[in-house]
């Protein structure tokens, strides 16, 4: 296979078969130069990312959806990164008159109230900046992994996503959360402090909570709703 030749999903996937994160990430920058993009939610696995693209030099562009609602610690999560690794990570925002016009007719907190609501506002603070955020990307690299949910445990590394005309890939998808740990440890790696307070899944402020002990990992992201509907658009196909 040349350059030039089309990329299949399949054929994506023998190039980076056997390679290690970084090996996969250099490559996909190789073949896809400035069209690589890295979207972070601040969280343990999107650090760990982060940490290997900033340590290897590697010229991918790093984004962060600010949606407006991010809790405190979120933030000084982003402050220490942009410290750390002396860079400024990217920040994108909803549309100022989209989210004027939600607050004015259903109020702060109208996602409590259905999961239309609840989509609506993820569509406006974070789908739509999403997108924006990618056009003209060729490879979303994420930091999913299949642990996180059951309707993740199918993926592979690269997955091709019709809805943004896009490759993702997903460099920590077999990764454990214990592995996450002890990277972060290890390296030393910035973390938002609510993981230690059981916060596992990091989203806004009023639509996350910590979890108990024996939870799903997502129990704390929307836990009013039923389990199957806790998505909030960013993914899907």
């Amino acid at each position: 296979m040349t350059i030039s030749e089309p990329y299949t999903t399949n054929s994506l996937l023998e190039l980076i078969a056997g390679k290690s994160e970084v090996e996969g990430l250099r490559l996909l920058t190789e073949l896809f130069a400035d069209q690589v993009a890295f979207s972070s939610s601040l969280g343990y696995e999107d650090q760990v990312i982060t940490d290997l693209i900033l340590k290897n030099e590697l010229p991918i562009r790093i984004f962060t959806l600010d949606t407006g609602r991010l809790f405190e610690e979120t933030y000084k999560t982003l402050q220490r990164t942009n410290r750390r690794y002396d860079t400024k990570l990217e920040a994108v925002f909803p549309k100022h008159e989209a989210v004027e016009s939600l607050l004015s007719q259903k109020g702060p907190y109208s996602f409590y109230d259905s999961v239309d609501n609840r989509k609506e506002c993820c569509f406006i603070r974070k789908v739509e900046p999403l997108n924006r955020a990618l056009e003209g990307v060729k490879i979303w690299v994420t930091g999913i992994r299949a642990e996180q949910s059951g309707n993740r445990q199918e993926m592979q590394p690269i997955e091709r996503d019709e809805a943004h005309d896009l490759f993702k890939f997903h460099p920590l998808l077999s990764w454990g959360f214990d592995e996450v740990q002890e990277y972060v440890k290890t390296h030393d790696v910035p973390y938002n402090l609510l993981h230690e307070k059981g916060f596992v899944s990091i989203g806004c402020a009023p639509c996350t909570r910590a979890i108990q002990p024996g939870e799903d990992f997502r129990a704390g992201r929307w836990w009013w709703e039923d389990e199957s509907k806790k998505e909030c658009g960013l993914h899907a196909k």
